[in-house]
This record gives structure tokens, sequence and C-alpha cells, in this order.
């Protein structure tokens, strides 16, 4: 029999209040800079919404698809635009995949780490996927 105890627990770690309004505001700075009203979510690991924020003169849809994009990269913790590099090719898993709740293959959602652990996610969207995209990198920089 061994001595060693097994726990019936994990712990996880979350992205803090401080840093995803760290994340907002370089994110609005960014996409500013670039002429882009965007809307900017950071969820938690678990995925549940930490931090929003919506651009005067930005559009409804992007409120949705921010968030959509920011669940989508702590999902398997892969950025949207890697999702998009592994299904743009594969009709099947295109299919099944963009026929599932809430999940968005096209850039502009990165997960944010801490010390190589997942701790959230963040999405952008207003503009062009690209820019999007842009703008999540740009902003992962003020952690």
């Amino acid at each position: 029999m061994s001595t060693e105890t097994q726990s019936n627990t994990i712990t996880r770690h979350h992205i803090s209040l401080a840093a995803a309004e760290r994340l907002i505001a370089a994110a609005q700075e960014k996409a500013a800079d670039m002429g882009i009203p965007a809307a900017v979510a950071v969820v938690d690991a678990d995925g549940t919404l930490k931090a929003f924020a919506r651009a005067d003169g930005a559009a409804l849809l992007p409120v949705r698809i921010a968030q959509q994009k920011a669940w989508t990269a702590i999902s398997f913790g892969i950025s949207t635009a890697d999702w998009w590099n592994m299904v743009a090719d594969d009709k099947p898993l295109l299919h099944g995949i963009t026929h599932q709740e809430d999940v968005i293959v096209f850039p502009g959602g990165v997960p944010i780490t801490d010390n190589g652990e997942l701790i959230g996610g963040l999405g952008i969207s207003g503009g062009h996927h690209s820019q999007d995209h842009e703008i999540a990198e740009a902003a992962l920089g003020a952690l």
C-alpha cells in the first residue's frame, strides 16, 4: 500500500481583474491607433467573462464575437488563428467545428498565459480578422 496521498482537487489560476483591465486598455489603445472601433473581451481560464469594453461607434455584432473568440482561445489553449490554420483545408473538420456553439475559427482570439499556465483568453472584434489578431497580440504586451 502506498503512503503517498492523492488529492481530489486541482488548483487552477485565473487572470486577475487588474491584468484583464490592463489588456482591455492596451487593446483599446491599439485599436484606436488603427482607427478600429472594436469590442474587447477577456475571459478567465474557465471561459467566464472577466472584463469587457465596446468602443464608441463599434457595431453590435462584435460584442458577441469578441467573447466567442476569447472563449475559443481558452477551449484548447490556442489562438483562433491557429484554429483556422488547422481547419481551413479540412472540410469535415471545418464543418464540424463551425457548428459548435460559441466557437470562432478566424483570427482575433488569443490565449493568455502566465509562466506557461493558461489563465484566460482575449478576444477582439471590430476590424478585419487580421487587424483583430494584430490588436490582440499587441495587447498581450501589457502583461
